[in-house]
């Protein structure tokens, strides 16, 4: 991992367990990875939670600056957000 477009975080699963997860843009399409232990493969996590897509967004939000991102790759991910969790808007 850690390819220039990943962007990856840990959080702890329903039971306890910790997860990895990390996100890669894939021709504007962003596609979700998570695995249990550090030399397990990666397996594709289909439907991320609303705090997954929060996580992706502050990464993106912190490359901006360091210009390994564009604003409008934020936008376009904000405006993802909105579309797939319309109830959540206001904490995006």
């Amino acid at each position: 991992m850690g390819a220039k477009g990943e962007i990856s975080w840990k959080r702890r699963g329903e039971y306890g367990e910790r997860m990895e997860y990390y996100a890669r843009n894939e021709r504007g399409v962003w596609k979700f990875f998570q695995r249990e232990r550090r030399f397990e493969k990666w397996e594709s996590y289909a439907e991320p939670e609303f705090d997954d897509w929060l996580e992706l967004l502050d990464g993106v939000r912190r490359r901006i600056p360091r210009r390994k991102m564009e604003p409008a790759d934020e936008q376009r991910l904000v405006r993802t957000i909105k579309e797939k969790f319309p109830d959540q808007k206001d904490q995006v």
